[in-house]
């Protein structure tokens, strides 16, 4: 009787042992949540090249399960969801309604914002000194960038009288936007015409509603639909020969006239930051949002000639980047 109850103690502590090596061996789990589509965005490529400098090789110690909304931003939901149902460790949202999606489909599981405006006013957190809850990450000044676009198209126009400014509603309360935008607008003596677009088909209709409003430049709102349909956008621009700004770091890649903003791949890579900080066991919720401290001026002087603006000294000696 003895001998049988040694035996299964031991069989016990070998399967207790066997868990725990298999536990402290486990790999963790990121779901990433990408607006667009494949292939990889320079963001997500931020985000790997933050997690390599801290040590992570994906597929040895850590493993990312991906997910893009291809050009559809109602699958945000569905798409959190199914990570949960994976049981991912962390989830790395991309936007704010990445995030939204999220946090509808878990309270448990960690969540990690690749860049976001105003993630208070969004209810995605209490404060960004203590998130509180399952999410942190960082958030960019979609408010206050907004004026500033604006001022840097008048600065390159100085005749400009009317401008129009296309904005998509999409998950987030972006009202404040436009209304900063107005006031900004206002104090410059421009007339601001906001078009509201909710599908890439809306596109083209807003670029013929700005040339028959007369506005002599187009600012382009923010988020994760304008960042997917970056491309098309600048070649509507182009085709109805009005400049454009956005704050899509990408945008004046893709053949905008001018960005200006945060540099979101390397958002990404400090996102990388906050997974390795909850994977080594910190809370989301004692997590203080990151805010930027450094925003780039990118010029497409092949646009510019293109429609035919000559950018001034004075902006153009203030761009970070020119593009060719």
């Amino acid at each position: 009787m003895k001998l049988i109850i040694v035996a299964v103690c031991t069989l016990i502590f070998a399967l207790c042992f066997l868990a725990d090596a298999q536990e402290s061996t486990r790999i963790p789990r990121i779901g990433v949540l990408v607006a667009g589509q494949p292939p990889t965005r320079p963001s997500l490529e931020g985000f790997r090249q933050g997690l390599r400098e801290l040590g992570y090789v994906e597929g040895k110690n850590i493993h990312l399960e991906l997910r893009w909304d291809e050009g559809n931003p109602d699958r945000w939901a569905e798409m959190a969801s199914e990570l949960v149902r994976l049981k991912v460790d962390v989830i790395l949202a991309g936007h704010g309604v990445a995030a939204l999606g999220a946090k509808q489909a878990t309270t448990t599981i960690p969540i990690v914002i690749g860049a976001t405006s105003d993630p208070v006013a969004a209810g995605l957190v209490r404060s960004l000194a203590r998130p509180g809850g399952n999410i942190t990450g960082l958030a960019f000044y979609g408010s206050e960038l907004g004026p500033k676009r604006l001022e840097l198209m008048k600065e390159t126009l100085p005749k400009l009288s009317r401008i129009a400014m296309i904005w998509h509603p999409f998950g987030l309360n972006l009202d404040f936007v436009v209304k900063d935008v107005k006031a900004t607008a206002q104090s410059l003596g421009l007339t601001l015409h906001p078009l509201e677009v909710r599908q890439r088909d809306d596109l083209e209709s807003a670029f013929e509603a700005a040339r028959q409003k007369q506005a002599g430049a187009v600012l382009i709102s923010q988020g994760a639909f304008f960042g997917t349909h970056r491309a098309y956008i600048a070649e509507r621009g182009l085709t109805h020969r009005l400049p454009t700004i956005s704050g899509e770091a990408e945008f004046a890649e893709a053949g905008g006239l001018m960005f200006y903003g945060q540099n979101i791949p390397n958002t990404w890579k400090r996102a990388a930051s906050y997974v390795d900080k909850i994977i080594k066991g910190a809370r989301p919720g004692d997590l203080p949002i990151e805010q930027p401290t450094k925003f780039e001026l990118v010029i497409n002087l092949k646009t510019a000639k293109q429609i035919g603006l000559p950018i001034p000294p004075n902006v153009l000696a203030r761009a970070d980047r020119v593009i060719q």
